[in-house]
């Protein structure tokens, strides 16, 4: 789309080969801007990037590991040889997990950081260089359970929550360079066939399909984080539950506490 503000705009986008950062890599491909996809299956890669040269053909796919320096170095370094600049840089990649805290084993919250916030700070250091030059975006896409603490999820909230002070921190620091950090909250939204979770012991769930009310989809997601990246926003807290989850939980933190235990089994049901 000629006159967008995402014309010609470099775009990296982590873990979209499906979900949320392939509708968030459309979206912005939608928009003229040059896309970068990143995944760890070449398949999968090949086939998102396929779908979206059907949109424009300034799409490359980088296949490696971003929660490892050598993998985070080597996507900014192929952004750069291909599209000389690099603008935005969407942190997306994640995986979530099942499971009490007194029957984890200690490696699943290894696995939830080392998705979760390695994959960021792995991007995120050698990519900043650049986005000075364009002052561009760096988001960070979290969720919902960053907000809040929930049942069955502690290695997961933990990782997503670590997210807003790593943002935090880096606004500040970055602030004399006018970059736009943004932090992202998703809801409770759709996923594709073949979504998996790790257990407590580090075995893999996979995911049922989620449909029905309440459920958003990874297009709806997708246009937020545009609404972001325009408006140069940082806080963007999704869905009318997810705002009022948000605000209770500043204002009355213990009443949230005593909902979640009254619902617990609402939890239980959605863990599956």
């Amino acid at each position: 789309m000629k006159n967008s503000k995402f014309d010609g705009k470099v775009a990296i986008i982590t873990g979209s080969s499906r979900g949320i950062g392939k509708a968030i890599a459309s979206a912005l491909a939608k928009q003229g801007a040059r896309i970068v996809l990143n995944g760890r299956d070449p398949g999968r890669l090949a086939t998102a990037e396929n779908e979206l040269r059907a949109i424009h053909e300034h799409v490359m796919g980088v296949c490696c590991d971003v929660s490892t320096s050598e993998g985070g170095q080597r996507l900014i370094d192929e952004t750069l040889s291909r599209f000389k600049k690099i603008d935005i840089l969407i942190c997306n990649v994640g995986v979530s997990m099942r499971g009490n805290f007194a029957e984890l084993q200690p490696g699943v919250f290894q696995a939830m950081f080392l998705s979760n916030v390695m994959s960021a700070i792995c991007t995120g250091i050698p990519a900043l260089t650049h986005l000075h030059m364009t002052q561009g975006s760096l988001v960070f896409i979290s969720s919902l359970v960053g907000i809040r603490g929930l049942p069955g999820l502690s290695a997961y909230c933990s990782s997503k929550m670590s997210l807003r002070a790593i943002a935090e921190s880096i606004r500040i620091e970055e602030a004399k360079h006018q970059i736009h950090v943004g932090l992202v909250y998703v809801g409770y939204t759709e996923i594709e066939e073949g979504k998996e979770a790790l257990t407590a012991d580090g075995s893999l769930l996979l995911l049922k399909k989620r449909e029905g009310k309440g459920v958003q989809s990874v297009g709806s997601v997708a246009s937020a984080v545009l609404k972001n990246l325009s408006k140069r926003k940082f806080i963007t807290v999704l869905t009318p539950l997810g705002k009022v989850q948000s605000l209770m939980q500043r204002l009355a933190p213990r009443l949230v506490e005593r909902i979640i235990i009254k619902n617990l089994h609402k939890f239980e049901e959605r863990s599956s």
